[in-house]
C-alpha cells in the first residue's frame, strides 16, 4: 500500500513540475536578444515577430519603408514581444544596425523598433546619418511621435506611419514638424454619478437617517413609558 501511495505522489509531483515548465518556457522563449535575429537583413522590410500588424498594414508599411530615403537608406520595422533581461530597446537596435550594416556598407540603416510588452519604441540609425537625422530627433520620434499612439491604444501601424512621416520631412530638408499634439478632450456628459457623487449622496442619506432615528426614538420611548 505504501509503495502505491509513493508512486502516485511521485506522479503528481512530476505532473506539477511539467506543468510549471510548460508555463514558464513560453514566457522565456518570447524574450528577444540580437542573437534571435538573422545574421543578414531579411527580405521583407517589416519583421513582425510580435504579430502586431494585419496583413494589409504590414504590406503598406513594407512599401513605405522601401520608398523611404530612396536608394541610400535601408529603413526597416522590427517588432518583438519582450526583451532579454537587462537589454534596452535602443541597445538592441544598435546591435542590429551593426550586424546588418556589414552586408550593405554603401547604404545607411534606419530601424524602427516596437516592443509589445511595454508598448515602447526606439528609433536607431547608422552613425553616418547623424548629420541628417540627429540622435535627439530619433529619440523624440520614438518617445513622443511613436509613444503617443502606442499608449493611447496600441496603434502600431499609426505609430510607424507617424514616425516615417516626421523623419521624411527632416530628411528632405524641411523643418522638424515635432511630435503630434495631444488633442484636448472635452468631458463627456453622463447621467451616471461619479464615485465622489455617490459617496457624497450616501453620506447625506446617513445623516438624514440618523436625524430621523434620533428624533423618533426619544418620542416613541416617552410615549411608551407615559402610558
Amino acid at each position: 500500500m505504501g509503495h502505491v501511495i509513493r508512486a502516485r505522489l511521485s506522479a503528481v509531483l512530476l505532473s506539477a513540475a511539467l506543468l510549471f515548465a510548460g508555463l514558464a518556457l513560453p514566457a522565456a522563449a518570447w524574450a528577444t536578444g540580437a542573437a534571435d535575429f538573422p545574421a543578414q537583413p531579411p527580405a521583407s522590410h517589416v519583421l513582425d515577430d510580435a504579430d502586431l500588424l494585419s496583413r494589409a498594414a504590414g504590406t503598406e508599411l513594407d512599401r513605405r519603408l522601401q520608398e523611404f530615403g530612396g536608394d541610400h537608406i535601408d529603413a526597416r520595422l522590427v517588432t518583438l514581444r519582450r526583451l532579454d533581461y537587462g537589454l534596452s530597446l535602443d541597445a538592441l537596435g544598435e546591435q542590429l544596425v551593426e550586424r546588418w550594416s556589414a552586408d550593405e556598407p554603401d547604404r545607411s540603416l534606419l530601424l524602427l523598433l516596437i516592443e509589445s510588452q511595454n508598448n515602447s519604441a526606439a528609433v536607431v540609425a547608422s552613425s553616418d546619418l547623424e548629420g541628417q537625422l540627429p540622435s535627439e530627433l530619433l529619440s523624440s520620434t520614438a518617445i513622443s511621435t511613436m509613444g503617443l499612439p502606442l499608449r493611447e491604444g496600441a496603434r502600431y501601424r499609426q505609430a510607424s506611419v507617424d514616425a516615417l512621416d516626421r523623419l521624411a520631412v527632416v530628411l528632405n530638408g524641411g523643418e522638424d514638424p515635432g511630435p503630434p499634439q495631444l488633442a484636448e478632450r472635452m468631458p463627456i456628459e453622463t447621467n451616471i454619478p461619479t464615485r465622489e457623487e455617490t459617496q457624497s449622496s450616501n453620506a447625506f442619506l446617513w445623516v438624514v437617517v440618523l436625524l430621523v432615528v434620533g428624533t423618533l426614538v426619544p418620542m416613541i420611548t416617552w410615549w411608551v413609558f407615559s402610558r
